[in-house]
């Protein structure tokens, strides 16, 4: 079967059973043609909340399908792919979590929204990487827990000046494969580019980037910029969206990937045909225990009573 008879095929379905298609932007460049929405992981939570339909497919990883979930308890929340994890959501668990607590007792715990339900659930708040900053200052305390990003952690505290955050050791293996040598080699080969940088990066590479800023604000910047060519520091979905865009809309800007190794291969598991069998079938639909619910959405809720992004 073609990927133009399975887009047929997932956009008719998509009719039949008043569904739609959410994609992130580290997905699989074809996944766009069945999408009705392309963003970050809160984005696309918030349009499935505000959509009526009633069956949501969530091309991303099984963190972004819970919070969508969350948001939205009342419509069924079908992942493509079950086994699409996130590797730095794994790295805590809720006994971890809870030793964590235990040894930095009373401080209040922001959570990474790059976690699982059941992490949300013993947290106080939730954050994103674009409101993360915000989020930790407008919580008016001298220290907090971080979890499960230490480096998006520290890159907090290095921005606030009145606030210790301390970290629980995860990280985004993808991410991690950012190297000072690349900066380097980006800035000897590409000496006109300006270097775009995710903040789940070591702060060694940060702080020789031109940029820093989440998946969203990336994009954002390289849009409205009117530099010509961009070394992007972050997922390989990202370059490929920003490149494709560039030709659509005649930007006559060029976009580098740093090198060929940032690629999430959980990200890319999602394929048009997983798309189309869970659509047939409704089959693996995302379910958060009774006893987990609640907590992890107050947790996500927190973060909007913050007045923050």
């Amino acid at each position: 079967m073609t990927n133009t008879d399975l887009i047929n095929k997932i956009n008719k379905l998509k009719k039949e059973k008043n569904a739609i298609v959410l994609a992130h932007c580290y997905q699989n460049l074809e996944i766009d043609e069945v999408s009705d929405y392309v963003g970050d992981s809160l984005y696309l939570s918030k349009m499935a909340a505000k959509t009526n339909a009633d069956i949501i497919v969530f091309a991303g990883v099984y963190f972004m399908a819970q919070s969508a979930k969350l948001l939205s308890p009342d419509k069924k929340i079908l992942l493509p792919n079950i086994t699409s994890g996130c590797l730095m959501a794994d790295m805590i668990n809720s006994k971890q979590l809870d030793e964590f607590k235990a040894k930095n007792p009373n401080i209040p715990v922001v959570c990474y929204i790059n976690s699982t339900a059941e992490i949300k659930a013993k947290c106080d708040v939730c954050c994103t990487s674009s409101n993360a900053i915000d989020v930790v200052r407008n919580l008016g305390v001298e220290k907090v827990l971080f979890v499960p990003d230490t480096y998006l952690g520290k890159y907090v505290e290095s921005k606030l000046d009145n606030v210790q955050v301390i970290t629980y050791n995860g990280f985004c293996p993808t991410h991690l494969r950012i190297r000072i040598e690349d900066i380097e080699n980006a800035r000897k080969n590409y000496p006109d580019a300006l270097i775009l940088i995710h903040p789940e990066c070591q702060r060694s590479v940060i702080e020789i980037s031109d940029f820093v800023g989440s998946t969203k604000e990336i994009i954002e910047f390289a849009k409205s910029s009117t530099n010509k060519r961009f070394v992007i520091a972050t997922e390989k979905g990202v370059v490929d969206r920003l490149n494709r865009d560039s030709k659509k809309e005649n930007w006559d800007k060029e976009f580098i990937l740093i090198n060929d190794k940032i690629v999430c291969p959980n990200m890319k598991k999602n394929t048009l045909y997983d798309i189309l069998n869970v659509l047939e079938n409704e089959t693996n639909e995302i379910t958060i225990d009774e006893s987990v619910f609640e907590g992890a959405r107050k947790c996500i809720e927190k973060m909007f009573l913050l007045n923050v992004r």
